[in-house]
Formats: C-alpha cells, structure tokens, sequence
C-alpha cells in the first residue's frame, strides 16, 4: 500500500486538515532541533492546532539516529495518548518517528523490530513531512536505525509503518544548508541507480527508479546552483518519492553496501559515501549486458547521451554524470583524499559483505570483489 502524496508549495499548511482524517485531538510530532530553528515547526504546529490538535513534541532527533534516539523519543511520548504521530524533518526524523511508532506499539528496543513484517500491535497512522529531498522515508515501511555501540545499520520495518500521507512542500527545503541539499540528493541518486538493476527489481520499481531517474540530473544541478528555485526543488522531491517507492520493492545495492562501513568508521554522511562509490559499482554491474541495457536506457531518457548511443557509451556517460555530480556538490570523489587509508580497505570490504543491500546487486559481490571497487576508488 502505498502513501496518499500531497505536493506543493505551501501544502504543509493543510498538515491539520489532513490529519483530522486519521486521527483527533492529539498528535505528536517527531523533529529535530534544526527545522525548529527555522520555522517549519511552528507552521505545522500552527496547522494541527486549527484544527483542534494538542500538539506534543520531541526535537532530540540526531543525524544517523540510533536505538538510543529512538528510545529518548519513546520516553517523550511517554503515557500521553496520541492519536497520530507527525514526522517532520530528514529521513532521521521520519526514521525515529517510526521507530517510535513500533516500540510504543510493541515495546521493547528497535533490534526486535529489524527485517520485515516486525510490528507487534496496531501502529498509529503517521503524516510524513520530508525537509529534505533524498531518503524517501516518507514513502517506505522501512526505519533505518544504527544499533547503539556498534554503528550497524538496522533495517526495521512492517507496511503499517508505511505513513498514511506524505506531503511534499518544497518551500520545506529551502532553508537546508547547500551541503544537505546536496547530500540528499546524491541520495536519491543513488537509490534510482541501485533500485534500477537489483535482483528485487519488478515491472512498478522499474518504473519508479526510471521517473526518478529523469528528474535527478538537471534539477539537482538547478537546486545547487539556484537554492530558491522551488520547482526545481519540487521535482527533486517527486524524484526521492519516486526512488522510495522503488526502494520497497527492489531493495538497494553493491554502493549502499559499501556506504555504512564509511560512514560507521569516518563520520562521511550517507549520501557522500553512497555516491563515492556509486560510478564503480555502474561499471562493475555493467560487465552484465543486459545490467548496462538498463543503465544505458536510463542515461538516454535522461539526456546523458544521445538517443543512438550504444549502451556501453551510455554507461560510460552515466557513470560520467554521477562523477560530474559529486564534484559540482563540492566533494571530494576519492577515498584517500576523506581520511581512508589503504589498510582499511579490507576490513571495509569485508564489513560491507555483510551489508542487508549487498545481497541484492545485481553482479554477485565477495568480499574480493568490494575490495576492488574500494581500490578502484581510493
């Protein structure tokens, strides 16, 4: 089942409307500290308190979230009886709203909730607010939580957790700093590329990473050169919707697999690290022809290259594009110039074999095979 997608610019203020559909009298709303600063939280609130909610809020919300936020966030709900639980930030906020939503159904801590179909009880209905265009948590079943101490990504997730509504304002993204705006859009990028050619992939994920696919080249490119630029912007968010959706379905890849260690041993945000190794991992799929037919298919709706390319020319341009991308956003596309040495490399390779993502590539990946992709882009 998927999200009712309200988008626009100003829609967040029908947050209120919308909710009394689900839920009354009381919501509470998942944040962080920063989408307080600027405003955002206070026209949501503003919103749910015309139409008749008491509002309870908790703003502790962390970059990576782990089991411990998740539980802070629970102890704030406490034993106060919310009728639907509002996210309102990046994929972090929309991630421990969800994660709240599963232990004050099922108590207990988020490890007990990883894999799929986990819930225990009835979950509360939930409205999604992204901030940011990336994750696409608004429309996924999934809470991507790290398990306190050992930085492990935890994937937990049920289709209760899926949120009833998610509203797409792009005037909600405007005020990210340019390094968020570009991050989460590498994200998204990432997440159309890998859910292009997984072994999960279906004829609807298929369609969902190729319509996220086309928006992400140019209108990231107008967002970072033009931060107000609002249909850009909106596109950007329609194009993370998109690759969310794909993402239920087709799960993720080789890159993804490789971007946790990183950011688990070097503090390098996702959506850097995932897109570092992005254009190997393309190259690496592509020694399968009918895995370089997609990409290729998806650089020539995209306008990387010509319509009569052949698919190894259309590789080689997206592979291309994803580098241009990550120096336009002022990246570094190299693992040595990030602090990684050259001795990592095999324990990094070996953590990201363990990696959920890993198994679904669509080339088969050993922990040899990470080991030179890694090499390839140090």
């Amino acid at each position: 089942m998927e999200p009712r997608i309200v988008f626009g610019p100003d829609t967040s203020d029908q947050t209120g409307q919308l909710a009394s559909e689900y839920g009354s009298e009381r919501a509470f709303l998942v944040t962080d500290s920063g989408i307080v600063t600027s405003g955002h939280v206070e026209r949501v609130e503003a919103s749910l308190g015309a139409s008749g909610f008491q509002v309870r809020r908790f703003e502790g919300v962390n970059e990576n979230p782990t089991s411990r936020d998740v539980k802070a966030c629970r102890r704030a709900l406490g034993d106060w009886d919310a009728s639907i639980i509002i996210g309102l930030g990046g994929g972090s906020s929309l991630d421990v709203a969800k994660g709240c939503n599963f232990l004050l159904a099922g108590g207990g801590g988020m490890e007990d909730y990883r894999g799929r179909d986990k819930a225990k009880g009835t979950l509360l209905p939930m409205i999604a607010l992204p901030t940011t265009a990336g994750t696409g948590s608004e429309v996924q079943s999934y809470a991507l939580i790290e398990q306190e101490g050992t930085h492990q990504k935890m994937a937990c997730g049920d289709p209760q957790a899926i949120p009833k509504v998610a509203i797409l304002d792009p005037t909600l993204t405007v005020t990210q700093p340019r390094f968020v705006t570009a991050c989460t859009g590498l994200d998204a990028l990432a997440h159309a590329v890998e859910t292009a050619v997984t072994t999960g992939r279906t004829p609807a994920s298929s369609e969902h990473s190729r319509q996220a696919f086309k928006r992400i080249p140019t209108n990231l490119t107008r967002v970072l050169a033009e931060p107000t630029d609002l249909d850009a912007r909106g596109q950007m968010m329609l194009a993370a919707a998109d690759a969310g959706r794909a993402i239920e379905a087709s799960m993720l890849g080789a890159a993804h697999a490789m971007a946790n260690p990183l950011t688990a041993h070097h503090a390098i945000t996702h959506g850097q690290a995932v897109a570092m190794m992005l254009a190997s991992v393309v190259r690496y799929n592509a020694c399968e022809p009918d895995i370089a037919t997609i990409y290729a298919e998806l650089a020539r709706e995209a306008q990387l290259c010509e319509e009569s390319s052949t698919d190894a020319e259309g590789v080689s341009c997206m592979a291309a594009k994803i580098e241009e991308l990550i120096e336009l956003a002022g990246f570094e596309g190299k693992l040595s110039a990030i602090g990684v040495s050259r001795e990592e490399l095999g324990t990094l390779a070996a953590e990201s074999a363990e990696q959920w993502t890993a198994g679904f590539n669509p080339r088969k990946m050993t922990i040899a095979a990470f080991g030179e992709l890694l090499e390839a882009t140090f």
